[in-house]
């Protein structure tokens, strides 16, 4: 089962991991006072009326930890990392934690928080989390947070489904099987097919079913009305299959996709509230960077500066596509050799020569595309969208591709919901994969979503994701 968190569609198992978590930071706060001041529980009170309340204190703590374990990833259905690499982005969250929560309590003294209690806490917490993700990895695949699945079409369409190979597509379900559609051609296996001997409905409620999903090749051929009617009316959802693979993969299936879901579904809101708070929001983050990454954007260009001579430009402008097929020069500091596209545009590739020894330092940091926010600030990129391509890059996958050209509804992004949940791309097929991500995003976008990715996307920055 998944429930749906500022524009995310989250298992409810992780949803319920984060609430886990929260509540024992909440506590571990209390169980610190008691343990610094040497108190026992029963005289909490009296230790209360003496240091002022401890809930603010808690609940601003709890808050804090949850953010930074979400920046790490660490609710994210598509984190695949080992026990090893969960118990690096616990103690790195937490270690963010501690200074985020001294920041809090210097800007807000009423909820000043002793510095030992503050250490306490956080050991109980790095215990507690790290106890409450082994209980989750033992019973995270337990059928109890499934949602059963009955897929009505065994075709073409339906095996989309059946390929779905990852863990973290398939962790909030689990299909029961496929119903035969008249008319067309089976490729789900044998055993995995089911007979509804002529009552859907029926075979749901034995199975003990949740939802059907309709993954018919062609609709109108006996599109069996009755029976999904009956199945909606007993409670059981009923699910197209585009919407479907959205709600569990976190993109939109371009294989499966028909031009109708796009213009009758819900999402891909363009309104003017929602334009104004993305602008607002761009403007003000903006500034934000510009004062805080100021000192590191100097000792950048010094760097390029001093491996290529001080005469070397330092700030690279190239041609990108941006809202509407706008033409714009994205701004990034260099990190290719000054002669790296002599023979024209080309992918960059894993390892790629022209790459500099400062240019391999900033791209694994990201800090190449701290010069973007001057993008941004003329209006010509937003801070969470689709990255932008290069013409020729965009002539090309268009003509291959379908519905790339729809990735350009919106304006472009130093980041993106493909950044985090896909690769650094080099070809055709990564931009195909890349698109479903973004169509995603587009579908969904809203300035809560906005903001999960750019927290989300701390993870990226500071573990070298996808960097290349």
């Amino acid at each position: 089962m998944r429930i749906r968190v500022l524009g995310q569609h989250v298992p409810v198992s992780l949803g319920v991991l984060a609430l886990i978590e929260g509540a024992l930071a909440f506590l571990a706060l209390y169980g610190a006072v008691l343990i610094r001041f040497e108190t026992p529980l029963s005289h909490l009170s009296n230790l209360e009326r003496e240091l002022g309340p401890l809930w603010p204190r808690a609940l601003v703590f709890a808050a804090v930890v949850v953010i930074c374990l979400l920046a790490f990833g660490l609710y994210s259905a598509r984190q695949r990392a080992q026990i090893g690499g969960v118990i690096v982005r616990v103690l790195a969250a937490l270690a963010v934690t501690s200074g985020a929560v001294a920041a809090v309590f210097y800007l807000f003294p009423g909820l000043h928080l002793w510095r030992g209690v503050l250490a306490l806490a956080v050991v109980l917490v790095v215990a507690g989390v790290l106890a409450s993700r082994a209980a989750f990895e033992r019973t995270v695949d337990q059928d109890i947070f499934k949602r059963r699945v009955v897929v009505y079409g065994a075709g073409a369409a339906a095996a989309a489904i059946a390929r779905l190979r990852r863990a973290t597509d398939r962790r909030a379900f689990t299909v029961a099987g496929f119903v035969e559609s008249p008319g067309e051609e089976t490729t789900v296996p044998a055993e995995r097919l089911l007979d509804p001997a002529g009552d859907l409905c029926g075979l749901c409620e034995r199975l003990d079913v949740n939802e059907v999903v309709v993954a018919m090749d062609d609709r109108r051929r006996g599109f069996p009305i009755r029976d999904l009617l009956e199945c909606r009316l007993a409670g059981i959802d009923v699910t197209e299959l585009v919407t479907f693979l959205e709600r569990e993969t976190g993109r939109v299936q371009v294989d499966v996709l028909n031009p109708s879901w796009m213009i009758f579904g819900q999402g891909f809101r363009r309104d003017p509230l929602r334009l104004l708070t993305s602008r607002t929001f761009d403007v003000l983050a903006s500034v934000a960077v510009l004062l805080v990454a100021a000192p590191l954007m100097l000792l950048t260009v010094i760097a390029i500066k001093l491996e290529d001579g001080w005469r070397a430009p330092a700030i690279y402008s190239q041609e990108r596509v941006g809202l509407h097929g706008r033409i714009f020069k994205v701004l990034k500091f260099r990190s290719m050799r000054r002669d790296a596209e002599l023979n024209g545009a080309q992918w960059a590739e894993r390892k790629d020569p022209r790459i500099t020894r400062v240019g391999s330092a900033i791209r694994k940091l990201r800090v190449d595309e701290l010069p973007q926010v001057f993008n941004v600030l003329r209006g010509q990129m937003s801070f969470v969208g689709p990255r932008p391509e290069r013409p020729e890059f965009v002539a090309q996958l268009s003509e291959k591709i379908p519905y790339y050209v729809q990735r350009l509804s919106v304006k472009p992004g130093i980041t993106g919901w493909a950044q985090l949940c896909y690769p650094y791309g080099s070809s055709e097929q990564d931009a195909l994969e890349k698109l479903q991500y973004d169509l995603y995003y587009i579908k969904n976008s809203n300035l809560l979503f906005d903001l999960a990715i750019l927290v989300q996307t701390a993870e990226v920055v500071l573990l070298g994701k996808g960097a290349r």
